[in-house]
């Protein structure tokens, strides 16, 4: 199922998307979509992150991945922004 919206977009992003779709990566819908999804992935990918940060085991390798991400998250995401 799908809902037709009508939404502004700042003219350079309207422009890249405009060229997506004239490289053949679907129509402007197609583009959206998947920016949309792609973002969806990334919040869900943050809050697995911040789960896995405030749950660190000291018996466990990954102890210092969690305490990386937990020290790192917010700069990791904000580049992606």
């Amino acid at each position: 199922m799908s809902v037709q919206m009508t939404i502004r977009i700042d003219d350079d992003l309207a422009a890249f998307i405009d060229q997506a779709t004239k490289v053949g990566e679907g129509s402007r819908a197609d583009v959206i979509n998947r920016a949309i999804k792609r973002e969806v992935r990334r919040r869900a990918a943050q809050r697995d992150a911040q789960i896995y940060a405030s749950d660190a085991d000291p018996d466990l390798e990954t102890d210092a991945y969690a305490a990386w991400a937990a020290k790192n998250a917010n700069k990791v995401w904000s580049e992606l922004d």
